[in-house]
């Protein structure tokens, strides 16, 4: 997978006709959630008439979905600064001489943005506890990476087969992949919004970066959980199958998560693969599938901090304690997204709404609207599972108390 860009310059055209939309959905006052497209080559990312079919050149195209937290206007600031780091991240090395050098500046280019939300929320009070999921793709070649921050996710519809080619850093997720959430019992899982990782939230993250080898007539989509988590799988296949067209694709798909309530902002970037520079789907061909891809480390470059602790190995979904201080993120529909997380720690420890014992709680993103950050080292996941529905009933519970009295 080193073959260089100079090597691959014979070799025919990869068009890319591309739209992306976002929406602020029916509930919501203001919207979070940023998007982008950008021609790395041209340096251009509007999405203007002509901007949308791409002819993939040699620094490549970049897409992006962010969904921000935190409260008040923090969502919106942490998801702007994302992506606009990550463009610029990319947009301003020379064009890459092989698919890892491309893979590792994608890698980096996220890390740079959550340390820079990171440090952005230490020095701005209004901003504490801000952070944004990150889900980014680019290519130069036939090569689709994909590197994945949260819950937004990306889809790869092949003929009529769509598939998810992210994997949702979630506690849901984590639950039934562990065996103890079915599918059906996670659509109504109380806490289905928590996530594990979210930029900004930390001065480091873990990218999970993946890859899909692409086919001519591939589609890709990209969105928030107010996509996914409002319009079933089957119907997204179907209307992606319905509307060649992305501009369509994308309209109809808002149209449907608003129809089913918008509870959340709702963002959504679909784009069709096409051009000689892509071979036709052959019945030889491995299944598409969720598909992690290993960076070997790069000695002749400084890592940025999170590449220091992280490295750039293939990495498994995090863990919960351990080495890894996993953060759960709780930015649900049902509440404003001030984030609410887990860390690596001592014992467990409620504080909500108790303002002397905010200082003890390091690095955890603070806000003034009754933050819990619970500390846990190696807990087995039915222990996080029991602290996690503990705390929130106890808060059910004061709240009922405070009514009554």
């Amino acid at each position: 997978m080193t073959e260089t860009i100079a090597e691959q310059t014979q070799t025919p055209t990869i068009r890319l006709r591309i739209f992306g939309r976002t929406d602020v959905g029916r509930v919501r006052e203001h919207n979070e959630d940023n998007f982008l497209v950008a021609d790395l080559t041209r340096r251009s990312r509007t999405l203007e008439d002509q901007d949308r079919l791409q002819t993939v050149g040699e620094r490549g195209t970049v897409l992006a979905v962010c969904d921000g937290m935190g409260g008040a206007a923090a969502g919106e600031v942490a998801s702007e600064l994302a992506v606009n780091i990550i463009y610029e991240k990319l947009a301003e090395a020379d064009p890459p001489k092989d698919r890892d050098e491309l893979a590792r500046r994608l890698v980096r280019a996220v890390e740079a943005a959550g340390l820079r939300i990171y440090s952005e929320a230490k020095l701005d009070r209004q901003h504490r506890g801000m952070g944004t999921t990150a889900t980014v793709a680019a290519l130069v070649d036939s090569f689709l990476f994909l590197s994945q921050v949260g819950d937004s996710r990306g889809y790869i519809l092949r003929g009529d087969r769509l598939v998810q080619v992210t994997r949702d850093q979630s506690l849901v997720n984590q639950l039934i992949e562990a065996g103890q959430l079915t599918e059906e019992e996670a659509e109504n899982f109380e806490h289905n919004n928590i996530i594990l990782q979210a930029l900004g939230t930390a001065d480091t993250v873990q990218v999970d970066l993946t890859f899909v080898e692409l086919r001519r007539g591939d589609t890709l989509l990209m969105c928030s959980d107010g996509l996914s988590g409002m319009v079933r799988f089957d119907d997204i296949r179907e209307t992606l199958l319905r509307n060649p067209d992305p501009a369509d694709a994308c309209r109809v798909l808002i149209e449907k998560a608003n129809n089913a309530g918008g509870h959340d902002n709702i963002t959504c970037i679909v784009g069709r693969f096409e051009g000689d520079g892509l071979r036709d789907v052959a019945p030889e061909d491995p299944q598409l599938t969720y598909a992690k891809y290993s960076l070997p480390e790069d000695p002749s470059a400084e890592p940025t901090p999170a590449g220091r602790r992280a490295g750039f190995k293939d990495v498994d979904q995090p863990r919960i304690g351990g080495e890894v201080k996993d953060r759960l993120t709780d930015h649900g529909p049902s509440k404003s997204k001030v984030a609410q997380t887990l860390v690596g720690g001592q014992m467990p420890m409620l504080a909500a709404g108790d303002p002397s014992l905010k200082g003890a709680w390091q690095e955890g993103p603070i806000d003034d609207d009754d933050n819990i950050v619970l500390p846990v080292d190696g807990a087995p996941l039915w222990v996080l599972f029991a602290i996690v529905v503990g705390v929130f009933g106890a808060i059910i519970g004061l709240a009922f108390f405070l009514m009554r009295t």
